[in-house]
């Protein structure tokens, strides 16, 4: 399998300094996923070697009224420098800003036909950013029903709906399987659809978002898939790990790059 492997920095070995999470990742031959960017020092990280694969691509906004979009946007071009610098393969975005815990700063329960097609206007004004600055976002889709309610724009046929609808190289799908095993379910299909659009994979298994085979998500089988429909892109391991992180990300590894 030609997949390239990264793993969220932010939910392994909690206990340590984020230098020496990224130096381990790294070590171990997996790329690196981040959150937030001024939560960590930025010097560090632009001399640790390590490659990124994905960080949050802005830092509050929404994008379907205009005032959130607005702050979108402006958060976004200050990220896009940030994502410059360090090298960082894709910037991720959600349908609002998150606030503590993943709860979203604004919940929005109901979504309109009007907000539908502002949040269409904000992603291509993303789009276009994106092609200024010569850098790629993504657009997650994330769960209602156990981590994120009232994010609108949540389920991953509401992140498939907007990317393709804008359909620009600069926007692409981060595809959460976590989140829509929760959500949707289908998972096999949902990727062969949503593939055209796909910048990252990204896997957790359900319950627990821990690593994959840790749960009743058929992961081999979703690999074997993504591998037959020509996907040979990232996939994200962004999970807790069950017992010893090193055990986690070799289950991983095993998964989606057995040898």
């Amino acid at each position: 399998m030609a997949f390239t492997l990264a793993a969220c920095a932010e939910m392994l070995w909690r206990d340590r300094p984020m230098e020496w999470r990224v130096k381990r990742l790294t070590e171990l031959g997996f790329q690196v996923g981040l959150w937030n960017w001024p939560d960590h020092d930025l010097a560090m990280l632009e001399r640790s070697g390590a490659t990124f694969s994905i960080m949050n691509g802005y830092l509050s906004g929404r994008l379907a009224d205009e005032e959130g979009a607005a702050e979108l946007l402006r958060t976004a071009r200050q990220t896009a420098d940030v994502g410059l610098r360090l090298g960082v393969a894709r910037l991720n975005l959600h349908g609002t800003g998150l606030g503590e815990g993943g709860l979203p700063v604004r919940p929005c329960d109901t979504v309109s036909g009007a907000m539908w097609l502002k949040a269409r206007d904000t992603l291509e004004r993303i789009a276009d950013l994106a092609e200024e600055k010569g850098v790629t976002f993504t657009l997650e889709n994330l769960n209602t029903a156990v981590d994120h309610p009232g994010v609108p724009f949540a389920r991953a046929e509401d992140t498939l709906a907007l990317v393709s609808a804008v359909n620009r190289p600069g926007l692409r799908l981060n595809l959460d399987l976590y989140h829509a095993q929760i959500g949707e379910g289908n998972l096999i299909e949902l990727c062969r659809r949503a593939l055209p659009w796909i910048g990252e994979v990204q896997v957790a298994d359900v319950p627990g978002r821990c690593e994959p085979g840790t749960g009743e998500i058929a992961y081999a089988g979703i690999a074997r898939a993504l591998e037959a429909m020509g996907y040979d892109g990232p996939v994200g391991m962004e999970a807790f790990a069950s017992g010893d992180p090193e055990d986690a990300l070799q289950a991983f590894r095993g998964i989606f790059a057995p040898v």
